[in-house]
């Protein structure tokens, strides 16, 4: 690829720099509601493709941060949902940020549009000083951008300000009906039996693609994640997060005072929603902890067949979690030959905590991603239509982990036995992916 900037030795036609004001119509936010000036772009003197008439550095990370040092830039993505917008999803400190510019690179003819951006920072911050954030600029109607730069000014130099592809520019035919987001993995993450069994119980209940958002893991995990990767089931996108602040492991300010919580698991969320929102027909938010269990249902394509048709216009559908306690187990399907496998059998744990009324039991999510404008772990914060509450006897999370009401006794516990309708199934499928991974 050519780019002709000053670090370059490509030649260049001179041009001379026109300024003109383009007003367009409201895209009902009065900061929105202001001018984009068109610069011309130096013409390339090779036949190389259009979009290497755009220059700038082209972004090589997941992550990249500005030159202000309190912007950081994940992935722009086209959103004409309610007008023809670029929504740039990022990382922003929530009070020193106070104003943004998009310089688009338009098509075919290479020139530069300056458009003002609305900075939203998501609602769901938790007390950290850094938290996700949309950035969105209105796109001019005269041409179709493919990349953008983001820059705390309208003037400066574009040789030296990233460069971002944007993203869903094309519409496309969904390529899956379901993908899984799992943000983040981190602390040398280790629990790989639990995790094969999972990422089983998704493909059973018609999962295509996951996505998990990795910080680090063990090299066993490692080797794993290469075989589902090659399996084509798992896409990896690096979360080298901790590169760039004091990340805490909590979701709370009040619980640990870092830069920005859990991981940035909430960024990374946003950014896999609208990763998929051309390409997958449902989105499920949930950690790898978690299965979204059907109770009336095989599946999941059928569970939402029929929630869609009992709910017109809805676009979330929340689960109720229920914690699994890993320390209390069953004899049953005590296989030898995972025992000596890191992590969790989950087909030993068909014990479940009993609700409490006076504690908010979180849920988890289906989304319609077309239906989302913006999330957060429990629940969604923005969204066209209505969001549902399924009920337990439809669906509910089987989330096996330490537990929260360690003191009640064994006697007290639900016996739930819904996860081994389907474990013929699950442990042929086991035993193969440790057969080529583990063994």
């Amino acid at each position: 690829m050519i780019h002709c900037g000053k670090k370059n030795s490509c030649a260049v036609v001179t041009s001379i720099l026109i300024f003109a004001t383009i007003f367009l119509y409201s895209w009902k936010d009065p900061q929105l509601q202001n001018n984009i000036t068109r610069k011309p772009f130096p013409q390339a003197t090779t036949d190389s493709p259009a979009a290497q008439l755009c220059r700038g550095e082209p972004a090589q990370n997941v992550i990249t941060p500005l030159k202000d040092n309190r912007t950081f830039i994940i992935s722009p993505y086209f959103d004409d949902r309610e007008s023809k917008a670029t929504r740039v999803i990022g990382i922003v400190h929530h009070e020193d940020v106070k104003q943004l510019y998009c310089w688009f690179c338009c098509q075919p003819d290479g020139k530069i549009y300056v458009s003002k951006a609305k900075t939203d920072v998501h609602s769901d911050r938790f007390g950290f000083p850094y938290g996700a954030a949309d950035i969105v600029c209105l796109e001019p109607e005269s041409c179709d951008p493919t990349h953008v730069s983001i820059h705390q000014s309208p003037h400066g130099n574009i040789d030296q300000l990233p460069r971002f592809e944007i993203k869903n520019r094309k519409a496309e035919a969904f390529s899956v009906d379901f993908t899984v987001c799992i943000s983040a993995m981190f602390g040398n993450y280790n629990n790989v039996l639990q995790f094969i069994q999972s990422m089983e119980m998704y493909k059973i209940l018609g999962v295509q693609k996951v996505m998990i958002y990795k910080n680090n893991c063990s090299y066993l995990m490692e080797k794993v994640l290469k075989f589902y990767m090659e399996e084509g089931t798992v896409e990896i996108i690096p979360w080298p997060i901790d590169s760039h602040f004091k990340v805490s492991s909590k979701w709370h300010f009040s619980m640990d005072a870092k830069d920005i919580g859990y991981y940035g698991q909430i960024t990374a969320l946003n950014d896999c929603v609208y990763r998929n929102m051309r390409r997958s027909k449902f989105v499920v938010l949930n950690d790898a902890d978690e299965i979204i269990l059907p109770l009336k249902h095989p599946d999941w394509k059928t569970m939402m067949s029929s929630l869609q048709e009992q709910n017109p216009g809805t676009g979330v559908f929340l689960f109720e979690n229920h914690i699994f306690p890993e320390t209390i187990s069953t004899d049953v399907f005590n296989i030898s030959a995972w025992n000596t496998v890191p992590g969790v059998n989950i087909l030993q744990h068909v014990h479940r905590e009993p609700d409490r009324k006076e504690v908010f039991n979180p849920r988890k999510m289906i989304i319609d991603p077309r239906k989302v404008i913006q999330t957060s772990v429990h629940s969604v914060l923005r969204a066209y239509g209505t969001s549902v509450n399924v009920p337990m006897d439809v669906a509910l999370i089987y989330h096996c982990r330490m537990p929260l009401q360690g003191n009640l006794p064994r006697e007290s516990l639900i016996r739930d036995t819904t996860l081994w309708r389907y474990n013929s199934s699950l442990i042929m499928n086991v035993n193969k992916v440790l057969s080529q991974t583990v063994v």
